[in-house]
């Protein structure tokens, strides 16, 4: 949590691919905001899975989570328990530090693509050669060049989806991002439920 504190320092955006802004009880199609992502990116509706219910974020097996999903209605993704240490490290930090609240804000990476596409869905597989070399060209175009196909402890695709997140920081700065989700909504401890773009 301090590592991500620290980064922090000194910024007035920072756009994360994280959820956050978490329900007490899943709901079919996860917040309003996943299911409007969903809408925007037909073809790739995947790359937007629900969020953890909160309870969900307790657990220390995927098994437990799941159940404790199910419990409450609908049980909880093998992906997103395995980013669920991280959804704890950036739901721990905003309840600690209300400052932070309006520098970090959730993005998605497929919909950063698909803006800088025109508004159409990426529809190559960014793993894929023919996909990542897609989105680092569409990066290129909107002025973020990368240099380094590899940092340590990180896939390249990971690299280019930071980055995506990077653009969408810029966006939020000039005032020109795309909010999802109503302004204004909160989960029981005041954090938005609203992704970038």
């Amino acid at each position: 949590m301090k590592a991500l504190a620290d980064i922090c320092e000194g910024l007035s955006i920072l756009a994360v691919d994280m959820p956050f802004g978490l329900l007490d009880t899943p709901r079919s199609g996860g917040r309003d905001c996943e299911r409007e992502a969903r809408r925007l990116l037909p073809g790739k509706t995947s790359s937007v899975f629900p969020s953890p219910c909160r309870p969900a974020l307790e657990c220390a097996s995927y098994d437990e989570a799941n159940a404790v999903s199910r419990k409450l209605g609908i049980g909880l993704t093998r992906q997103m328990f395995n980013i669920l240490p991280k959804v704890r490290e950036v739901d721990a930090l905003l309840r600690a530090r209300a400052d932070l609240r309006t520098v970090l804000h959730e993005a998605h990476p497929e919909l950063a693509f698909a803006r800088m596409n025109g508004g159409r869905p990426v529809l190559s597989k960014k793993r894929r050669q023919e996909g990542y070399a897609e989105r680092r060209r569409l990066l290129a175009e909107h002025g973020f060049n990368i240099e380094a196909d590899r940092v340590p402890g990180a896939a390249r695709d990971d690299i280019l989806d930071a980055v995506a997140c990077c653009r969408t920081a810029a966006s939020i700065a000039t005032g020109t991002a795309t909010r999802l989700g109503p302004a204004g909504a909160r989960d029981r401890y005041g954090l938005a439920m609203n992704i970038w773009f």
